[in-house]
């Protein structure tokens, strides 16, 4: 029943929260720049907007694949929180990068087709990452549950630090912030325009934003299983994390397609493997 109420919890809860999110992250990332910024509630002004416009796409299709990944990732988010299967909770979450990346493909548009090859890119990156935080947190916890990773006693954080530094690794790809922002950016310096939703507009673009808010809350919440021990340290955490992507968003200018496998793959795979392999023989005690 808790894990009900916890499901149904998130998909009302997480729009918000993560909208409050992409607010503050405007709001710093404009004090960074010198600037005032937009009032705090300015992303949901967009996308309300954004569902007072026409709904215009250049094939019908889209607007199916968008919908099937906003479907997705609420899904993968309300399973999470309702402390399910971490690997099913990955599957669901890659399937539904898998159709945004079929509706930009779908708008048979130049940048929105160089934006869909680049968040495959970004997807064989981190995706890696991705498990080894899910076998990490198995090993010291003995459970794939996320509603027994996250009351485990067990301080995970001692154990897999290397998993969680590659974790903050690919947070900034998942995130799409600078430098790893090839597919699509907030910003407008991109050579891609927006890239992935360059041809998305209207209600579909607001599906997208929505979308984006659950799967940053859901982000933020992996970050949570590995302080889970101590609930307040695991808030601290999860907000200095946010604010040092926000730096590094504004710090760092974009990098070749080349540096996000590097980091993906040359930096944080390695740091988790590693790291697996120490608490798998001297933790485990194999």
């Amino acid at each position: 029943m808790t894990s009900i109420i916890t499901a149904i919890a998130f998909v009302i809860l997480a729009p918000i929260l993560g909208g409050l999110v992409a607010g503050i992250d405007r709001k710093v990332t404009a004090r960074m720049q010198g600037r005032v910024g937009p009032p705090l509630l300015q992303p949901f002004y967009d996308v309300a907007k954004l569902f007072e416009k026409e709904d215009v796409t250049v094939t019908p299709s889209q607007n199916l694949y968008i919908i099937a990944y906003l479907v997705f990732m609420v899904v993968s988010g309300a399973y999470f929180f309702a402390g399910g299967d971490f690997l099913l909770v990955i599957f669901a979450f890659t399937l539904a990068h898998v159709f945004i990346v079929l509706g930009a493909y779908a708008a048979y548009s130049p940048y929105s087709y160089i934006g869909a090859e680049r968040e495959l890119i970004t997807l064989m990156a981190y995706e890696p990452m991705v498990i080894f935080t899910a076998v990490g947190l198995y090993l010291v916890t003995g459970s794939f549950y996320i509603s027994e990773i996250a009351t485990s006693t067990v301080p995970a954080i001692l154990y897999l630090p290397g998993v969680f530094l590659g974790f903050l690794t690919i947070l900034t790809i998942k995130l799409r912030k600078s430098p790893f922002d090839i597919s699509t950016s907030h910003h407008a310096h991109q050579e891609l325009v927006k890239g992935l939703t360059t041809e998305f507009a209207g209600p579909v673009l607001g599906k997208v934003e929505i979308a984006h808010w659950y799967e940053n809350v859901v982000l933020l919440g992996m970050i949570y299983l590995f302080f889970g021990f101590n609930p307040v340290l695991a808030i601290v955490v999860i907000a200095l994390a946010y604010f040092l992507e926000i730096f590094i968003d504004n710090t760092f200018s974009r990098m070749k397609w080349q540096w996000t496998m590097k980091s993906g793959w040359g930096v944080a795979a390695t740091l988790g493997f590693l790291n697996l392999v120490i608490v798998y023989y001297f933790y485990v005690g194999v």
